[in-house]
């Protein structure tokens, strides 16, 4: 096997840093290490020392592993800056439609269009054609019946931060009481697939004054210091 040169580490870890620059998606340890022409451990230890510098010097950037890769992010205490001006130039944000149906499918994956349509309580086929459009959810198989179901994508994960489905925060760290907390387990537990709709329809009710009051809170929190 040819032996990979050994780069001086801070030539490395800048020719690793370029590499990222110009990547829009997360970027697997291996490819950098092939892209660098160096081992894939020296380069999982360099990218691991620039994760820290960023991190040490507080920088603008940071280098973070996530959906199986790594990327480059902005740093969390200027989201609100950041969001602001990228809101001015693009305006291709997600509606909240397309957000609701996003997360119906990221905590219940894998999901029929039916068992999306159960839980938010309308026919959600176009906005979920729309987040498939966007690279956010893919078809991952069938069900007994032949019925698409679908998944969150890499995409998902680089977008949200998050190294796997695993890292989704629990919607029941959300609720505000016990109560709320056992209406999420039961929806989660796929009750809401069973019952008859008119239930739903109730529990699509207490659901959304649920969301609405979480919602508030936050707005409160947020902006009312």
């Amino acid at each position: 096997m040819r032996e990979l040169p050994s780069l001086d580490q801070n030539s490395l870890a800048g020719l690793l840093e370029a590499l990222l620059l110009v990547s829009s998606d997360a970027v697997s340890t291996r490819e950098l290490a092939k892209a660098a022409g160096v081992a894939e451990e020296e380069a999982l230890e360099s990218l691991g020392r620039l994760a820290a510098s960023y991190a040490d010097a507080n920088r603008g950037i940071q280098l973070r592993e996530v959906a199986g890769g790594w990327r480059l992010f902005t740093h969390p205490a200027f989201h609100d800056q950041v969001e602001a001006y990228v809101a001015s130039w693009d305006r291709r944000r997600l509606s909240q439609a397309a957000l609701e149906t996003l997360a119906v499918i990221a905590y219940h994956q894998p999901v029929t269009r039916e068992g999306v349509r159960t839980v938010r309580g309308v026919n959600s086929d176009g906005v979920i054609a729309s987040l498939r459009e966007k690279g956010y959810v893919r078809e991952v198989g069938k069900d007994a019946r032949q019925a698409a179901l679908f998944g969150t994508s890499t995409r998902f994960l680089e977008t949200f931060g998050l190294r796997s489905i695993q890292d989704l925060p629990p919607l029941e760290d959300f609720a505000p009481d016990e109560e709320s907390r056992a209406f999420i387990r039961e929806r989660l537990s796929g009750r809401s697939m069973e019952v008859p709709l008119e239930e739903v329809a109730e529990d699509l009710d207490e659901e959304h004054e649920l969301i609405d009051s979480v919602a508030q809170d936050e707005d409160g929190e947020a902006y009312g210091s």
